[in-house]
């Protein structure tokens, strides 16, 4: 399964592009647009974005549980030379140290990542706040080439900005595709 990011000009052809790719047989759960005006894909019944797709949650979670490790690797080691309950200590003592270290760095982690917009998404962001809408079709092998193909036949001014093969992976970064560069220098056609 790919992502296919596609940059609309307009909410009338967002609007559009939502139907035809439902027409085609991909499901809703599987299409999302990013876009400042919420309230009117709200007012359309176009889906939005999720939490996953706009901020860094995952990506800075897993960071943090990865910074997790050394930090109690470092508090065994303390355990082991300070020896605060003594010679014999249980095993699940150590055990505790590294989970514990593990889950509040992955906590701190994800509590950064609320805060942080998806990296994912910056080559987008300009896109975004000019108002244009960012379509995300999460479209399996067999459907991609049928989504690709109904978007140059039916909407020739949505522009196909990137796909990423890589949509789970959080540290994939996303390319733009060379159509999206002639969006962002001003040679984008309206609708």
């Amino acid at each position: 399964m790919k992502c296919l990011y596609y940059l609309a000009p307009t909410l009338d052809s967002t609007h559009r592009i939502a139907d035809d790719v439902h027409a085609v047989g991909v499901d809703e759960f599987f299409l999302h647009v990013i876009s400042r005006d919420e309230a009117g894909l709200h007012a359309l019944r176009i889906p939005c974005g999720n939490w996953f797709e706009t901020l860094d949650l995952v990506r800075d979670g897993l960071i943090g549980a990865a910074i997790g490790v050394p930090v109690g690797l470092s508090g065994i080691g303390l355990l082991s030379y300070i020896q605060p309950f003594g010679p014999h200590m249980p095993a699940l003592v150590y055990y505790a140290t590294m989970a514990t270290a593990i889950l509040f760095c992955a906590w701190e982690g994800g509590l950064t990542g609320i805060a942080t917009e998806s990296t994912k998404l910056a080559e987008f962001q300009h896109d975004i706040e000019v108002g244009r809408y960012l379509i995300l079709i999460y479209a399996p092998q067999v459907q991609e080439v049928v989504v690709r193909q109904m978007m140059r036949a039916r909407h020739p001014t949505a522009r196909l900005a990137a796909c990423d093969p890589h949509f789970i992976n959080p540290f994939w970064a996303v390319r733009r595709s060379p159509a999206a560069a002639l969006a962002e220098s001003g040679q984008y056609p309206e609708d």
